[in-house]
Order: structure tokens, then C-alpha cells, then sequence
């Protein structure tokens, strides 16, 4: 995983904004969900078209904490992404069509078929687990998944996010989910990126303005049973 973390600088200024580092000292069990993002061949194997290497090393990571909130009720929602093939290419040709080229999109194109999709295989997967698959970026851009309808059935309001990149589908879903009213928290040593930069700038960006920023640890211990406390109070830093 990757070994950086928010800088003091920024938690100092976190801390003179609001007056505490962490939104949330609780998170309530029964109005929590883990989505976690892309985890699967496409960004997870190894000289896949969109490899993050990182992603493979916080495997262990995200099976420690989805093993932790299972027990406690919290739905685990392994979010895959997936765009359709069309005559011209497939259902996202803006970003085919500029973002990559040559072999690298033919061989983005093909991965990303839909019916190909599945978690990566070393991550361990509950039976009562939910799969939803994403079009865009962000799982939360209306139109892009059904996440949105998933978390309203359950009657989710606490969103944990997991899985890569940091700074593109997890920070997209992550500001998303906060303008669409969800409590956000990504799960620091859960996610990865490209760089420890990239990574880390994703970090900063989401505790200043759209969420917390967690380890798993840190998040399971806001989700214990903790007689005389209410959830979703305020922090503390």
C-alpha cells in the first residue's frame, strides 16, 4: 500500500476550518455501506491495460476490513466498471476516443466488456456481497450505476469507499456521493493509485471538502457498538 499519508500542514488546516481533523467520531452499522471500486482484472492483474500495481498490494487491506464489517451488518458493494461495445467503439467514445490510443484502446475496449466483469479474484467475496457495474468514473453520477438505488433501498446514508485509482474513480464517486447528500469516508490504506502523489493529493482534496479520511482500523473502530455514544456525531481530531 501505498506508504504516505495526509501532510500535517493540511490537517493543521483542517483543524483550524472546523475545529477537528475527523467529521465523524461514530458511523452507525445500519446506515453504513462499503463500495469498493474497480477492483478487478482491467486495473488489478498484472500488464492489464489500465494496471495499477498498487491495487494488488492492498488486497489483504480491503479483505481485513470487509471480514471486520460483515459481522456488523455493513453491506459490502464491489463496484465494477464496464462500458458497452458499439459499432463505433463503445458507450463512453469520449474518452476512448482521447484518453487512450492504438493497442491500448483496442485492449481497454475489449476488457472492459461487460460480460467479462468479475472481482479480482484474491479478494475474498461474502455470499449476501452486492455487484454493481459503472459506466463512468464516478458510481454515483446519475445515469452512470445503479449504487445510488442500492445504498436507498438499504437505507444507507454513510458511504465508505474503497479500491483505484485514488484520484480518479474513488475521489469522483467520493465528491459525488457528498454533494448528493451521503457522509462520506475513504478508506485510506484500502485505496491505490499510480503514485504516492497522485494518491495522497486525492487524500487531501476529499478531507478538505467532501469527506473523512480513514484507515480501515480507524473506520471499523467508529463502527463498534459503543454504549453512550450516539452515531454520526461530530469528531474529535
Amino acid at each position: 500500500m501505498h506508504p504516505v499519508t495526509i501532510r500535517p500542514a493540511i490537517r493543521e488546516r483542517v483543524l483550524a476550518r472546523r475545529g477537528r481533523v475527523h467529521l465523524f467520531d461514530r458511523l452507525d452499522p445500519a446506515r453504513t455501506a462499503l463500495a469498493v471500486i474497480d477492483m478487478q482484472g482491467t486495473f488489478c492483474a498484472e500488464g492489464g491495460p489500465a494496471e495499477v500495481p498498487l491495487s494488488r498490494a492492498i488486497v489483504p487491506a480491503i479483505n481485513r476490513l470487509t471480514a471486520g464489517l460483515r459481522p456488523l451488518g455493513v453491506p459490502v458493494i464491489w463496484v465494477l466498471h464496464a462500458n458497452a461495445r458499439r459499432d463505433s467503439g463503445s458507450d463512453w467514445d469520449l474518452f476512448f476516443d482521447h484518453f487512450v490510443h492504438g493497442d491500448v484502446r483496442a485492449r481497454t475496449i475489449e476488457s472492459l466488456a461487460p460480460g467479462r466483469q468479475s472481482v479480482w479474484s484474491d479478494l475474498a467475496i461474502g455470499p449476501a456481497d452486492v455487484t454493481v457495474l459503472k459506466n463512468r468514473y464516478s458510481a454515483m453520477l446519475p445515469g452512470a450505476s445503479d449504487l445510488e438505488t442500492v445504498l436507498a433501498k438499504r437505507g444507507v446514508d454513510t458511504l465508505l469507499l474503497a479500491g483505484t485509482k485514488t484520484n480518479v474513480c474513488v475521489e469522483s464517486t467520493a465528491r459525488d456521493a457528498m454533494m448528493r447528500g451521503f457522509k462520506v469516508v475513504v478508506v485510506e490504506d484500502c485505496c491505490a493509485a499510480l503514485s504516492d502523489d497522485e494518491h495522497r493529493a486525492a487524500l487531501e482534496t476529499v478531507i478538505q471538502q467532501f469527506g473523512d479520511v480513514m484507515t480501515g482500523d480507524e473506520a471499523l473502530a467508529r463502527l463498534a457498538p459503543q454504549p453512550g455514544l450516539s452515531a454520526g456525531s461530530g469528531g474529535v481530531p
